[in-house]
């Protein structure tokens, strides 16, 4: 992807307010660039989490820390409209508990103070097709699952001398592979929620003796710890309950109120594990961001190399707003709202030149 048409374009997604096209940048730009060569740009080869890292990579140097964590997370840019291909399709949103459709990605976030940076990203691509035995109905899938995605993008972050401390996720990619690929093979820490009827044994005893119950009937307070066993997973994990008041939060698997987080981290105080596990919730306004502030469901692309171009770019221009941040000392809507009053401004003056027709008193 040319370098300088990927600037012209990430900072028309950030200044848009509508839809964004091919014919519209070149409009913008008063056609010194034309829109075929605008749509040449997107048809380009698919970009990948490698062409992300080296846009990346100064910036992630600037800020980068021994203290970072590293969050990993996917969500659906909802495209309803779309023709349905291998990456734009129907997938299953836990957020609202229905079948949507859209394009499913995973993203790798390096989180370090108050700023956050895509490192990584993969979209789901269902290229295969099978009966469901269920209903009987023709249905896509992926052959690659989201936990490999999930191994693939720490594994390339790490290769990638990214440093952090911990590893950040939800209950969806809190697998026993997972768990004992980052401890063991990545040589990190994590902090995962687990599902209220997860199993576990009280100690190490109880795991030599297959005694396992559901995690929500231990009894367990608020801010203390337990040393607890899982099935398949070689090392002690540490766990604990967090409460919150009643319908204050609603968690993926849906449940209200209480969540269960675990560690791998004997050093860890229950206070702490909380407070860590808290970071996680930074990947939220980065996905609120690059859907309101990035323009990722506003185009009208219709192919699958031209769909994740788009995307690419507008984790590209999410980069571009959280730099800005530490510059102007602005959040990304705050920097977008200065941006539209500007054009209300140029709107105003430019009507105002042309004499428009007053309405008599």
């Amino acid at each position: 992807m040319d370098d300088q048409l990927l600037d012209l374009y990430t900072d028309y997604l950030i200044s848009s307010l509508g839809l964004v096209t091919a014919t519209g940048l070149s409009t913008l730009l008063g056609g010194s660039v034309s829109h075929d060569k605008i749509t040449r740009f997107l048809a380009s080869k698919p970009h990948t989490a490698a062409d992300l890292w080296r846009i990346v990579k100064p910036f992630v140097r600037q800020i980068q820390s021994a203290d970072g964590v590293m969050i990993i997370d996917d969500r659906i840019a909802e495209k309803p409209s779309s023709d349905e291909n291998d990456i734009v399709c129907w997938h299953y949103d836990h957020a609202h508990d229905c079948v949507v459709k859209g394009i499913n990605f995973l993203s790798c976030v390096y989180h370090v103070a108050d700023l956050s940076l895509p490192v990584g990203f993969a979209v789901i691509a269902k290229t295969e097709t099978y009966i469901d035995k269920k209903d009987g109905k023709h249905k896509r899938r992926s052959p690659i699952t989201k936990n490999e995605l999930y191994q693939t993008l720490l594994r390339q972050a790490n290769q990638n001398q990214v440093p952090f401390r911990y590893v950040l996720n939800d209950v969806w990619y809190s697998s026993a592979d997972n768990m004992k690929f980052v401890k063991n093979t990545l040589k990190k820490d994590f902090i995962m929620l687990l599902k209220a009827n997860r199993k576990v044994a009280v100690g190490l005893q109880a795991k030599l003796h297959g005694d396992f119950v559901r995690v929500d009937s231990l009894t367990l307070e608020p801010h203390t710890r337990l040393e607890v066993y899982l099935e398949g997973v070689d090392f002690p994990l540490f766990l604990v309950k967090q409460v919150y008041a009643a319908n204050c939060r609603v968690n993926k698997d849906g449940s209200t109120g209480v969540q269960y987080l675990v560690t791998s981290d004997a050093n860890l105080t229950a206070d702490e594990i909380t407070t860590l596990y808290q970071k996680r919730w930074n990947v939220e306004p980065y996905h609120k961001s690059l859907k309101q502030n990035a323009a990722l469901e506003k185009s009208p692309t219709h192919t699958v190399t031209t769909q994740t171009n788009h995307l690419f770019a507008a984790l590209c221009a999410f980069i571009k707003l959280e730099m800005l941040k530490v510059s102007t000392k602005l959040n990304h809507f705050a920097l977008r709202a200065k941006l539209y009053l500007r054009a209300l401004e140029v709107a105003y003056s430019t009507l105002s030149a042309l004499q428009p027709v007053r309405l008599a008193a």
